[in-house]
């Protein structure tokens, strides 16, 4: 009966070349194969560290079930494969949790191999780590309800929580956190572990107020804290003077909408019809 192989997943920098272990080193260079989100990315990094010849696949969000099951028939052969992601830890937003699955399912050993990550570095560096407990989430969706559900979820969450987001998503989701719960502690890591790496750190207010443009690759770490009773403070007049402030910055009625459901709890349907309604006036 032939030995299964072993399914390695291997952190790589999220800047720094330099953060790259030695085991991580190793790992690639015994590996009989690699599997990237990027295959030129990775070849680079592999190229850097003197590592040629070495086959490298794609497997990147768009992997569906055959792509799986292909690397598993791999394994199945006895081939060590190193699963790597462009920067930081595979298995977390990426076909990293499916492979994985069906490997053990497989009967083939997961090896982690540890390194960089983003989440971490900015929990510590940010100063807003508590109790050590905190809620990942990722991107939050870009649009409609899923995003006004996360946004939520993020409000009344009380641990720290951490957060990925797009630059040129970064003012519009610190000025909907700022809606709900604008005296929260928060940081804007931007760039970790790269030349022009930058801590930002302020209220939710007070970074939302902050008209720079954000370029690079951004984590947002939110601090602890308690939620407010949103039902015994957003009456009538407390949403109406959201609306209107809106509306003397120029915001669009729907974007108002969206941030005042996040805040208040309210239908956006109801706040629409209420924002329409005050701009008439």
């Amino acid at each position: 009966m032939a030995t299964l192989g072993t399914l390695f997943l291997v952190a790589t920098p999220i800047g720094n070349l330099g953060d790259l272990t030695a085991r991580a080193i190793e790992t690639l260079r015994a590996c009989d194969r690699v599997l990237a989100e990027d295959t030129r990315r990775t070849r680079q990094l592999l190229s850097h560290l003197g590592i040629t010849g070495k086959p490298v696949e794609r497997l990147d969000a768009h992997a569906g079930d055959r792509d799986v099951a292909r690397v598993v028939e791999r394994l199945a052969d006895g081939e060590r494969v190193a699963l790597v992601t462009d920067a930081g830890t595979p298995g977390v937003s990426d076909p990293g949790e499916a492979l994985v699955l069906a490997a053990v399912a497989a009967g083939a050993a997961v090896v982690p191999i540890p390194g960089a990550s983003a989440v971490l570095a900015a929990v510590v560096a940010s100063g807003l780590a508590g109790d050590g407990r905190f809620r990942f989430v990722g991107f939050l969706p870009r649009e409609g309800a899923p995003r006004r559900e996360a946004i939520a979820l993020v409000c009344e969450t009380p641990e720290t929580v951490v957060l990925f987001e797009s630059p040129n998503r970064v003012s519009a989701t610190l000025r909907e956190l700022a809606d709900a719960t604008p005296e929260r502690g928060a940081c804007v890591a931007r760039e970790l572990t790269k030349v022009h790496e930058e801590f930002v750190r302020s209220s939710c207010a007070g970074l939302a107020a902050d008209e720079r443009e954000w370029i690079g690759e951004i984590v947002v770490v939110l601090a602890a804290h308690t939620p407010e009773d949103r039902t015994a403070r957003v009456d009538d007049a407390a949403v109406d003077a959201r609306i209107d402030e809106a509306l003397a910055r120029g915001d669009h009625a729907r974007t108002i909408a969206e941030r005042l459901a996040a805040w208040s709890g309210r239908p956006r349907r109801d706040l629409y019809q209420r924002v329409v309604e005050r701009k008439k006036r």
